[in-house]
């Protein structure tokens, strides 16, 4: 589903999905009307503006999951400024690009969006990190000896996907086969009873795993 207030822009990203072979189940220019549509429409992912006539796109990222949980969520704005990018990762926001991509980042941003990575444009994933580190330092949980522990190699793969790389390229990097990171990836989520890769990075990023090595 593609949600922008500029029709042009908003016609030009749902035909662009649409020559790559993604099937646009629908298209909005408000972001209240994508939450109600949405149940219906039953989109993988949603392609959002960030400023949208009636309601921000942070309410409208916190509705779609609300009547979506699995739904998975791409930012594309005009505006790269750091509260933009955190309001909308904290609400729920699983990647989030500039409009000035390219066609060919964008439609790779959907697609590893699709497959459940989290995705952002260069020079963003930085600040994400760095907010999470910031957070974490100034008042997360403290560590405890009942946390889960994990192995040395299941750490590593964490380690990975908090610095936002791809099962292909975790897998390459490891000289692993994919099936196997995505065995260590579903085995991390059940030890530390989390529910997709947004949360594990989250995780992993809260305790430092995706501080250079």
């Amino acid at each position: 589903m593609v949600v922008d207030d500029h029709p042009m822009w908003r016609q030009g990203v749902a035909r662009d999905l649409a020559e790559a072979g993604y099937d646009v189940v629908a298209t909005t220019g408000e972001g209240g009307q994508a939450v109600r549509i949405a149940p219906a429409a039953r989109p993988d992912v949603v392609v959002l503006d960030l400023q949208l006539p009636d309601i921000s796109g942070v309410e409208v990222i916190r509705g779609l999951l609300a009547a979506l949980p699995g739904v998975r969520v791409l930012m594309l704005s005009a505006s790269g400024e750091e509260q933009s990018v955190l309001d909308a990762v904290k609400a729920g926001a699983t990647g989030y690009l500039v409009k000035s991509a390219s066609p060919e980042e964008f439609l790779e941003a959907v697609r590893r969006t699709a497959a459940g990575d989290t995705v952002f444009t260069p020079g963003l994933a930085g600040l994400v990190l760095g907010e999470y580190r910031r957070l974490a330092k100034g008042g997360g949980p403290a560590e405890d000896d009942t946390a889960p522990r994990l192995t040395d190699r299941e750490t590593e793969v964490l380690r990975l996907v908090a610095k936002g790389l791809s099962y292909k390229q975790i897998a390459a990097r490891l000289t692993l086969s994919h099936r196997t990171v995505q065995n260590h990836v579903q085995n991390t989520l059940g030890k530390l009873q989390l529910h997709n890769r947004v949360e594990l990075t989250r995780y992993a990023i809260e305790r430092g795993l995706d501080s250079p090595d």
